[in-house]
């Protein structure tokens, strides 16, 4: 309930013309997708089991697995086909980097593909004051620094390769993702398993007690028909 009252909220403060056009990116869309299954889930297995309701218990096991079974699946596919998969997670952030100035959440979100960007582009035609420039989030911030600036990505894009990475990331968050997953393999495994255990004891569980409710039916069928 919480999830979803903070999704809404965002939801509503935001611009609905500006959240329309990059809906697929917008986090507040996520947090309510994710609130409601958590909440449709929680409530069909707590009170499925206080009732002893065949129908929700059924429902809540059947959910479990499919979610399961999507989780397995999404790996195992973005394993095989992770070329696929990095090209989509790229596609994506370039949406929501023409929507850089739009929206304050995206802003932290980003700092690859603003060559794509109306305002940082970097040609003759861009009239913008950020022309040639990179989104704050790009740039490398010092510790002694007293008053941090907004706009110390301003121009970076005219600075050669090695030149510009001395004040801004000239890595992408795709290249640092992929380096951090290939170097904490056993760390994602720990993770995904955390995950797995409590929905398979969930699975479990919910199977121990409809098979109990179903004997229990027919334990009290079986004395009636002898009475």
């Amino acid at each position: 309930m919480v999830m979803i009252s903070i999704g809404l909220y965002a939801r509503m403060e935001k611009h609905a013309e500006a959240v329309t056009a990059y809906m697929s990116v917008d986090p507040t869309i996520l947090l309510l997708v994710v609130g409601v299954l958590i909440f449709f889930l929680t409530f069909c297995g707590c009170v499925g089991s206080l009732r002893e309701n065949i129908c929700l218990l059924r429902t809540f096991s059947i959910c479990l697995i499919i979610i399961f079974l999507l989780q397995l699946a999404i790996g195992v596919l973005g394993f095989i086909f992770s070329d696929k998969a990095r090209i989509k997670v790229t596609e994506v952030i370039n949406k929501a980097i023409v929507h850089y100035r739009d929206d304050l959440d995206l802003q932290n979100l980003i700092d690859f593909g603003q060559k794509q960007n109306m305002y940082f582009n970097c040609t003759l035609e861009n009239p913008s004051q950020e022309r040639c420039s990179v989104p704050f989030s790009c740039c490398l911030l010092r510790k002694d620094e007293a008053i941090i600036n907004r706009k110390c990505g301003q121009g970076k894009q005219d600075l050669d390769y090695l030149e510009a990475g001395d004040f801004i990331y000239t890595n992408g968050c795709i290249d640092k993702l992929v380096n951090w997953i290939h170097s904490n393999l056993f760390l994602l495994g720990g993770i995904v398993l955390g995950l797995a255990i409590p929905q398979l004891v969930g699975i479990l569980l919910s199977q121990i007690l409809l098979n109990q409710i179903k004997d229990q039916i027919e334990l009290q069928k079986y004395n009636l028909h002898r009475s």
